[in-house]
Order: C-alpha cells, then sequence, then structure tokens
C-alpha cells in the first residue's frame, strides 16, 4: 500500500483514495487505539469509525464503513478490500471504469455457498431457518474478500442503516440489502483470482488479476510471510496504476 506522498499523489492524480478502516476497543482508552491514533497521526492512513470491532459485528461495520465514506468523499464506486488479500490497483481502476456509466452497480467475485446451520462451525447462521429447508443455499452474493458498489447504492446503506438487518456474515449482509432492489450484479472473475501459480498464469497470459487470495483462508494464507511473494509473481508492475486510463 502506498504511503505518505504516494498515497497524496495517488488521490491526486487518479482520483484512488486508501485507507485501511478501523473502528475502535471495547475500551476507547486502550494502548491499541492509542498506537492506531499515533499511526494515523503520522501517515493519515486510516479512516476511523464509531463502532466496537469484533468478527460478529462485521456486518454492522460494513454499515458504518459505506455511511461514513460516502459523507466524506464524493466518488464513482466504494470498494471493501479484506488486508490480506493482493489487489493490482491498476487492474481494479481500468475494470471499474467499465461501469462508469451505469448506476446501481454491484460488483464482485459472486458466489452462492451452503447456509450453515451447525453451531461449532465458522460461518454459522443463526437465522438458517429464513433460507428455507436445511442444506439450502444462500441467494448470489459477492465473497467478503473484495467488491464494489456504487455511489448511488452506498448512499442507499447510508440512508437505511438503521433498518437494513444484520445477517452473521457480512457478505450475505450486503447482497441481503441489494436483493429486493434494481441492482446490475456483475460477476467479474478477475476479482476470484487464486494466488500463484493460479494468478501467475493469467498474468503470463495478459490478464493480470485485479485481485488474489486462497479461498481455503479466506485471503491469503500466511500473507505477512507470503503477500511480497504473491505480489513479485502476480503484480501488474509498478508504474501499471499511473499508467492507468480510467
Amino acid at each position: 500500500m502506498p504511503q505518505g506522498k504516494k498515497l497524496r499523489q495517488l488521490e491526486q492524480e487518479k482520483g484512488i483514495i486508501i485507507r485501511f478502516v478501523i473502528g475502535h476497543t471495547a475500551n476507547t482508552d486502550s494502548n491499541l487505539d492509542r498506537a492506531i491514533d499515533e499511526e494515523d497521526a503520522q501517515y493519515s492512513d486510516f479512516l476511523r469509525l464509531d463502532h466496537v470491532e469484533g468478527y460478529l459485528e462485521l456486518s454492522a461495520k460494513t454499515k458504518a464503513y459505506f455511511s461514513k465514506a460516502v459523507a466524506k468523499w464524493d466518488a464513482d464506486f466504494y470498494v471493501k478490500v479484506d488486508d490480506d488479500v493482493h489487489v493490482n490497483l491498476g487492474v481494479l481502476g481500468t475494470t471499474l471504469s467499465r461501469y462508469q456509466h451505469k448506476t446501481r452497480v454491484y460488483v464482485g467475485c459472486m458466489k452462492s455457498g451452503p447456509v450453515l446451520s451447525q453451531k461449532d462451525v465458522k460461518y454459522h447462521e443463526p437465522e438458517f431457518w429464513k433460507f428455507g429447508e436445511e442444506g439450502n443455499k444462500y441467494f448470489r452474493h459477492a465473497t467478503g474478500q473484495l467488491y464494489v458498489i456504487s455511489k448511488d447504492l452506498a448512499e442507499f446503506i447510508s440512508d437505511n442503516k438503521l433498518i437494513l438487518h444484520k445477517y452473521a456474515n457480512e457478505d450475505v449482509s450486503l447482497g441481503a440489502w441489494f436483493i429486493g432492489l434494481d441492482v446490475e450484479q456483475i460477476d467479474d472473475r478477475s476479482f476470484c483470482c487464486g494466488t500463484p501459480p493460479d494468478c501467475e498464469w493469467k498474468a503470463q497470459a495478459g490478464d493480470t488479476c485485479a485481485a488474489s487470495f486462497d479461498w481455503t483462508c479466506s485471503g491469503i494464507c500466511k500473507s505477512v510471510d507470503r503477500m511480497k511473494d504473491v505480489h513479485q509473481r502476480c503484480g501488474e508492475g509498478e508504474d501499471a496504476v499511473w499508467n492507468a486510463i480510467f
């Protein structure tokens, strides 16, 4: 991720704004919150939310993020990406430029996974009964590693945040908020790439991925150790985002 001068340059020249999005701990005066405040003061690379962090609160965080982002920045698109996913910004920007003329756009790697009723599994859905008989699948929605919504949909979330229902899984919640709206759902497979060799083969073939991750880990497995290697093998090149036209 660009820092300092490069981060500002990216905003001014390409119109791309990148922030780490984070709320706060239950104890707002914790050492962790103070450390984040200090880093933000140094690098200005955080978007702080009035939200208590917690894995079971990701749907609430998603509402808070889009509401604050659309109020703060006038953008064509608003992107959510996990910090353990590799992203090629030039490819992402070029891809989204193809959808700029459209309204109510929801872009991602669309999936339809099983609704899990068992309490002891990671993605347990307490409201599984709402989705029909046991063994049913969710409606198709963008996987949570990376998805994009247009400005009008971000405004819809902001305007209706108090009455939008939160399911256990944040990507399911987002899909549910749009399921009854006249929304164009775009399944863009460049958002679905695996880590090497998958994204490396595609890059060598001239079809560089927008995003790469491991399905088994819902992100890049051991991302701290492997992110640089994935970038070296699947990255678009350091000048790509600056030369991209969007």
